[in-house]
């Protein structure tokens, strides 16, 4: 694929921001990150266990909490949150005060991402979630780097085990495996390709780290 960094599709200049990035533009030259921080609002798509799912605009450091509220609750008591899309973290119910902005997101162990958040009520199976997650990146990854080839490919296999119940079996490999993946993947994909299994196992009170 064409790197606009160096070059657009067809050799041509190619525009790669979309809208919410450039109606930042003009605040962030002016201010800095610290106030587009506070007075600029963000997109957020909630969609799962919500009573209106859709996109909503609220400003930096709206509490989960607040903007569940304004998406007209949850529709079953809630059991965990992912946020960010498939390379987001799962967050437990503790959390929902966490405000939604970059610090206090990384803070609470998640990140904003490209601002999704999904919620998952009681009664979800959060290792099916995780184990669609990761099979959606073993497909989708271009194979270039064999830590991300293969890695995408064997973490399928690990999530699966860890569904049916044999974490203690299967968490070294898991550990060994994702921590190569982070380090040596060329891209975000395999980089990030495990953060849902590594945050659910966290939620779960089980150590993803060696």
């Amino acid at each position: 694929p064409p790197f606009p960094t160096t070059h657009g599709l067809f050799g041509r200049p190619t525009l790669i921001n979309n809208v919410e990035t450039l109606h930042n533009l003009l605040p962030l030259m002016a201010g800095g990150v610290a106030a587009w921080n506070a007075v600029e609002p963000k997109l957020f798509s909630i969609s799962g266990a919500i009573a209106r799912p859709g996109v909503y605009e609220v400003p930096m450091g709206t509490s989960l909490a607040a903007l569940i509220e304004l998406a007209g609750g949850p529709t079953a008591p809630i059991q965990a949150m992912l946020m960010g899309g498939a390379s987001g973290m799962f967050l437990g119910r503790e959390a929902l005060q966490t405000p939604l902005e970059f610090k206090a997101m990384a803070a609470a162990g998640a990140t904003l991402g490209s601002g999704a958040v999904m919620l998952f009520g009681e009664g979800t199976d959060l290792w099916d979630v995780a184990r669609r997650a990761t099979r959606f990146f073993a497909e989708e990854s271009c194979g270039k780097c064999v830590p991300c080839r293969v890695g995408t490919a064997r973490q399928v296999a690990i999530a699966d085990r860890f569904a049916a119940g044999d974490v203690a079996e299967w968490l070294p490999l898991h550990q060994e495996l994702s921590l190569a993946m982070a380090d040596a993947s060329i891209c975000g994909l395999g980089q990030t390709a495990m953060n849902a299994v590594r945050s659910l196992l966290k939620l779960k009170g089980v150590s993803p780290d060696a």
